[in-house]
């Protein structure tokens, strides 16, 4: 899994802050995560492939996290875009999106389809033979949704050297791999695991945009590789962490250690912050493994 940060401060754009949108590449798929204003712009920047995103997941719909999309789909119809493009976003979506497209005269010419949501309990959005996404319901001041990105088990690994010696049939390579026992050619069944490997273990990113200390989504979460957790204010501006429903860095810290989390990734910063590493410190108060999103860094989980 590759993460790509595009923005990660909350509220208004600045020339030095994009507000929130990243891009994860797992096993072949990009997914766009958000789409604030100057998404597209920082994908050029960094240079994202167009093309490649075919699904498009948007948390709510506060303008810091989807005023930017209009401006990206008109962007694939300029482009000649052909291959169909996905949006999953809460309830409201098509129709403030193809209301603009209307006004503007400017309907796609590839196929758009829109995965409106609405339930306070976890869905599976997207499935295919490698990957998963489902939604995680959080706890924000509009209906919002975070995402489980969860790579499926791959193949196990074929111990060539042991099936040679073992005199296994070349046409029951592929299917050993898939867990199948092995044949010898003198017809003797070999057990799988004594000629395979496990397979690397899966890889799964959890993605919690705006909300307030939730603790429900923990169960949910639990044992994630990398989790990407709001921290819009420190322990100082705690008052405005619950007014607002969003989330200090300790309190996502607090979410991460629950949760049992391989890293923690923080970001949404509001703008009244100059130095970012404070939310380091205090989140580090209660969990290690923590990571400050920046604009354009890129992690590898």
């Amino acid at each position: 899994m590759k993460l790509t940060i595009l923005g990660c401060h909350s509220a208004t754009p600045r020339w030095d802050a994009n507000p929130t949108s990243q891009v994860l590449e797992v096993k072949g798929h990009l997914f766009l995560i958000d789409c604030a204003e100057g998404t597209q712009i920082q994908l050029r920047k960094f240079k994202v492939k167009f093309a490649r995103i075919k699904h498009i997941f948007i948390s709510h719909l506060h303008g810091d996290h989807f005023f930017g999309l209009v401006g990206l789909i008109s962007t694939f119809r300029l482009l000649g875009r052909e291959a169909d493009l996905h949006v999953y976003g809460p309830k409201g979506i098509k129709e403030a999106i193809l209301l603009q497209l209307k006004l503007g005269k400017s309907y796609t010419n590839y196929g758009l389809y829109f995965h409106e949501l609405d339930s306070t309990e976890p869905q599976l959005l997207f499935e295919d033979e490698k990957v998963t996404v489902t939604t995680i319901p959080l706890d924000h001041r509009v209906y919002t949704n975070g995402f489980l990105f969860r790579e499926k088990l791959g193949e196990r690994t074929l111990d060539i050297e042991k099936a040679r010696k073992l005199n296994v049939e070349l046409s029951y390579y592929h299917k050993i791999k898939q867990g199948a026992d092995a044949i010898t050619k003198d017809g003797v069944t070999i057990p799988n695991a004594e000629i395979t490997f496990d397979p690397p273990p899966a890889k799964s990113y959890a993605y919690c945009s705006d909300t307030a200390y939730f603790p429900a989504i923990v169960p949910q979460i639990t044992e994630a590789t990398t989790l990407y957790h709001e921290s819009t204010f420190l322990e100082q501006h705690h008052h405005l962490a619950e007014k607002t429903k969003h989330s200090t860095a300790k309190e996502a810290a607090a979410i991460a250690k629950k949760a049992n989390v391989g890293s923690l990734i923080l970001g949404h910063y509001s703008g009244r912050y100059g130095n970012y590493e404070n939310f380091r410190s205090e989140a580090q108060e209660l969990f290690e493994h923590v990571e400050l999103a920046e604009d354009g860094k890129v992690f590898q989980l």
